[in-house]
């Protein structure tokens, strides 16, 4: 059946009021210089290049490779499970070290691991809480490293040596604050024992204990690249009391030799930013 007139004219009006809107977004993007897919960042090295060496903390057993299910969960074949003991020996204390790098993605919720340890059969006793991690910056060069773009303030700068060459180099470091998220977990069959776990991302060259809040600084419109990085640090330990302490004192020793060698692997993002800008 042919529609009347009036339809007609109404229907083509709507069609033509539709492509108008699409074009008209996608030039006020373009004249704007808004991203609203990103490009993706390579890592500068491969996580696993990380030493097995950092300052006290020696690596004990192999890297753990996670199953085909599990990775898809994870959401990223990039990634490393390491355990570390202090002065190479499990009795002073042993941290799993586990980092996430997630590059070239659509806006996306990052993966937390709550939802796992639950999901192990594990029972959370403490919700997970924000926690400062005395990470050691003595060593860090606080003033004279460019400035973030979004923030204004300038980024640390590390030295960092070679293994192979021996030469020092310096490493842009990201700007915040060292604060975890920390949960507790215990194991109904192993009451005696507490799973302590916490983690932050690093995104765009910032900090965040925060998963809602990485996905603002990974998916900011005005940048046209994105990654972001999540450091998590856990250990099983027997004094429920105090075990969040052992755990931030651990961690905290831990992070301070990670940093810098980690940042040499991650994207230099004061390099990018000082690119965009010659571009825009």
């Amino acid at each position: 059946m042919l529609f009347k007139p009036t339809i007609r004219l109404a229907f083509a009006s709507v069609v033509i009021v539709l492509v108008a809107s699409a074009i008209g977004f996608r030039a006020s993007v373009a004249a704007l210089n808004l991203y609203l897919r990103k490009e993706a960042v390579p890592l500068r090295e491969s996580l696993d290049t990380i030493p097995t060496k950092l300052g006290r903390w020696k690596r004990v057993g192999i890297d753990s490779r996670l199953g085909d299910a599990m990775v898809e969960s994870l959401g990223t074949h990039f990634y490393l499970d390491r355990q570390y003991a202090l002065d190479g020996e499990p009795s002073k204390g042993v941290l799993t070290l586990h980092i996430a790098y997630y590059t070239g993605m659509v806006d996306a919720v990052p993966h937390v691991p709550e939802r796992c340890w639950g999901a192990a059969g594990l029972v959370m006793v403490e919700q997970p809480a924000m926690r400062l991690v005395p990470v050691d910056r003595s060593k860090w060069e606080m003033v004279s490293g460019p400035k973030n773009r979004v923030t204004g303030e300038r980024y640390p700068m590390a030295k960092v040596m070679d293994p192979v060459t021996r030469s020092e180099e310096q490493v842009v470091l990201p700007i915040g604050e060292t604060e975890m998220s920390v949960t507790v977990f215990q194991d109904e069959k192993n009451p005696q024992f507490r799973l302590v776990g916490g983690y932050l991302f690093i995104a765009n060259g910032r900090m965040t204990p925060s998963p809602y809040v990485v996905r603002s600084y990974a998916f900011d419109l005005s940048n046209r690249y994105a990654y972001y990085c999540k450091v998590q640090c856990s250990v099983v330990l027997h004094d429920g009391d105090k075990a969040v302490e052992q755990w931030t004192a651990l961690t905290a020793d831990l992070l301070t030799e990670l940093f810098p060698t980690l940042m040499r692997r991650l994207p230099d993002w004061s390099a990018i930013e000082a690119s965009q800008s010659k571009d825009s």
